[in-house]
């Protein structure tokens, strides 16, 4: 059919491309045979809505004319959200990566008519620019390859699929030694910038998930070094310009190694997995900052991302077609914002000048300025009081474009982080709105122990990946953790059943990205690499084991140490890029559960809760039980009971179990010690 056949599409992505003289279609069966059927190749285009240089192709190239003809003539031509279909964001980035191309979006990839890569590229303007030949120069050179060179590009296409073969899909089975955490946190925190946090290179992404090993290795060696290195990092991103200091919430990656300049997009998931990461460090040393971060964020998330009661994917970098102008300001439109208040002492803290640090306006930050982050207390309420003023200002500005597709799981990491902050913090109304957007999910992706990935508008989109019923299952837990209520551990023991039975690799292990019964791509990916977003594997064996532990059933922890072992080999050869496997495989030893008895309605209960609560304890799970529930049996704990009829809490570990403990000052203390490692030179159980 030849015609732009986006209209009817529900993603705010592709909408943005329905006008185009493009004859787009969207990834589909029938797409592919067309291009079979004439023997065209195709042009395979990957985006999101808040790329900002996937809107920069679109006004450039797919709504020229002149493109779009060349396009039309030579190609099939297919358009991907990326947030709608992750699984071929995955292949084709992992593809380009094997064709020695860096990857990254807006990805352009020309495909065999079988959907198998043969050339790669990223953004391509229409006109020469940057270095870069004009797209037309491109696509005629593109179809004059695939005219003249079938043979060898068929050979390549072999080449490519055993490949990609060959990295997800090998034996990766052993035995795993858990002494590797200490060996790879040492050779994380040599990759870290010692002057300005995070890894060293001249972008700086946060990457909470490699930061938290870092900390997680402080807390079990007690070596001071680990824990410089990852507040350093954590430190530079709550000061700088990765920070919205004004609404709160932090920008996607910096692009300078001092975090000043930020790429302006914000996208939930990352956000999620900072505030997550903070409260594990605001739980040790309650540090003020991290606080107030913690607030603001979520109080971002709850003003601005919400649909329904559930959050957006993302937020656009660019409004009125200019990069960061949501965010940026001149030292005019702040004296005019902060009249009446004393507006230098503002412009002192932020780095405020007439001249701007971007484009002739300013990012606000603290760092590298006249009165660098913290002043007085009366100072820094000025300060909070001025933000809230600009924020009032802002928003009469045109806003970012929101993506609202509401994804299970980016939802997953965003209730997860909510729950466990709220918990932590005492805050009943974080654990309350964590609750709704579980139920928000469950209703409009969910179906029994089957999920969608997508939701918008009404409309349910492609069935969902590993990466959903996995970050799902772990909000389930932590609402279970956060309130006691058994209906979230039930529900997880669901989505984990649909995972074991629709996702498993029955040969080597593991669970694969895609369904068994969703069309099978040119390859099939199997990983526990962390991407945008921890990987499904490695967020599934910190869920296997909470299962075992919360439940007592075996087949649980059986299916976390198998899981471990199918990819033994690759954490040890590809430890950098996984991260979220690794601090399970640290959960999945240490093996450490609070049982608290006691109603809720009691306050020494909440006191022992909160004693627990009160400790950066990554590698625990809580179970709060009632005066007259008994955990199951086969739990180290199973008859144990409130101790002379006050509420009780028991610390459970790899089978053995503390005295009874009614004294909440008694437990945090317990809970201060080192906690006891797995043995060295053994496979965890």
């Amino acid at each position: 059919m030849s015609q732009n056949q986006l209209s009817q599409e529900t993603s705010p992505y592709l909408l943005l491309h329905k006008d185009n003289p493009v004859h787009w279609h969207t990834w589909s069966r029938e797409a592919l045979a067309q291009a079979q059927a004439q023997n065209k190749p195709i042009l395979l285009s990957i985006g999101y809505a808040a790329c900002h240089w996937c809107h920069v192709m679109n006004q450039e190239s797919f709504a020229d004319s002149e493109t779009a003809a060349v396009m039309n003539d030579k190609f099939v031509n297919i358009i991907v959200d990326r947030a709608e279909r992750p699984d071929l964001d995955q292949i084709y980035q992992s593809a380009s990566n094997a064709m020695g191309h860096a990857g990254g979006w807006p990805l352009t990839v020309f495909l065999t008519p079988q959907g198998v890569p043969f050339f790669t590229g990223t953004y391509f303007p229409r006109e020469e620019r940057f270095g870069q030949r004009p797209f037309k120069a491109v696509l005629d050179d593109v179809a004059k390859l695939y005219g003249e060179n079938s043979e060898p590009i068929a050979e390549r296409a072999t080449q490519l699929t055993q490949a990609l073969n060959n990295l997800w899909n090998r034996d990766m089975r052993a035995a795993l030694d858990t002494s590797i955490l200490d060996t790879v946190a040492v050779q994380v925190g040599q990759k870290f910038d010692i002057f300005f946090g995070g890894m060293t290179g001249p972008q700086k992404f946060p990457q909470p998930q490699l930061v938290e090993l870092l900390w997680r290795a402080y807390l079990r060696t007690g070596m001071q070094q680990f824990a410089q290195v990852a507040s350093k990092a954590l430190d530079s991103m709550l000061v700088a310009g990765l920070y919205d200091h004004v609404g709160g919430g932090f920008f996607r990656y910096a692009t300078d190694e001092r975090w000043l300049i930020p790429h302006f997009e914000k996208i939930a998931a990352d956000n999620a997995l900072i505030i997550d990461f903070m409260t594990l460090v605001w739980q040790h040393n309650r540090n003020a900052l991290c606080q107030s971060r913690i607030e603001e964020s979520i109080g971002w998330l709850l003003r601005e991302m919400m649909v329904g009661d559930g959050f957006a994917a993302s937020l656009d970098a660019d409004s009125e077609d200019e990069e960061g102008k949501y965010y940026t300001w001149s030292e005019a439109e702040l004296d005019a914002a902060l009249v009446g208040t004393f507006a230098p002492k503002f412009k002192a803290a932020y780095g405020i000048s007439r001249d701007g640090n971007f484009h002739g306006k300013n990012i606000l930050r603290r760092i590298g300025t006249a009165a660098p982050y913290p002043q007085s207390e009366a100072d820094e309420a000025l300060l909070a009081k001025q933000c809230g003023m600009l924020l009032a200002a802002r928003q009469n500005r045109v806003p970012p474009m929101r993506d609202d597709q509401v994804l299970a799981d980016s939802n997953g990491m965003v209730i997860t982080a909510i729950a466990n902050a709220g918990a932590a913090m005492r805050r009943p109304d974080w654990v309350t709105a964590a609750a709704k957007a579980f139920d928000f999910v469950l209703k409009a992706l969910g179906d029994g122990d089957k999920l969608a990935h997508s939701w918008h508008a009404g409309k349910r989109g492609h069935d969902g990946f590993a990466d959903d019923y996995a970050h799902m299952a772990r909000a389930a837990l932590a609402l279970w953790e956060a309130t006691g209520e058994k209906r979230f551990l039930d529900q997880a023991k669901r989505w984990v059943h649909a995972l074991d039975e629709n996702f498993w690799d029955a040969f080597n292990g593991g669970y694969c990205t895609t369904a068994h019964s969703q069309d099978p791509l040119f390859v099939r990916a199997r990983s526990i690499f962390d991407q945008t977003q921890p990987s499904a594997n490695g967020v599934m064996v910190g869920v296997l084991s909470r299962l075992h532990m919360a439940t007592a059933d075996a087949a649980y922890g059986a299916r976390g140490t198998k899981l471990i072992e199918s990819f033994a080999n690759e954490v040890t050869r590809a430890s950098m890029s996984s991260a979220t496997f690794l601090n399970g495989i640290e959960f999945h030893a240490t093996n450490l559960e609070i049982v608290v008895m006691g109603s809720l309605d009691n306050q020494k209960t909440l006191e022992l809760i909160a004693a627990v609560q009160g400790r950066s304890l990554p590698n625990k799970l809580l179970a709060v039980l009632a005066p007259d529930q008994k955990l199951p049996e086969g739990h180290p704990a199973h008859d144990k009971a409130m101790f002379n009829g006050n509420p009780t809490a028991y610390i459970v570990q790899r089978g053995a179990i503390s005295a009874p403990v009614n004294n909440p000052v008694a437990l945090s203390q317990m809970l201060q010690l080192p906690q006891s490692r797995a043995p060295q030179g053994t496979r965890p159980q």
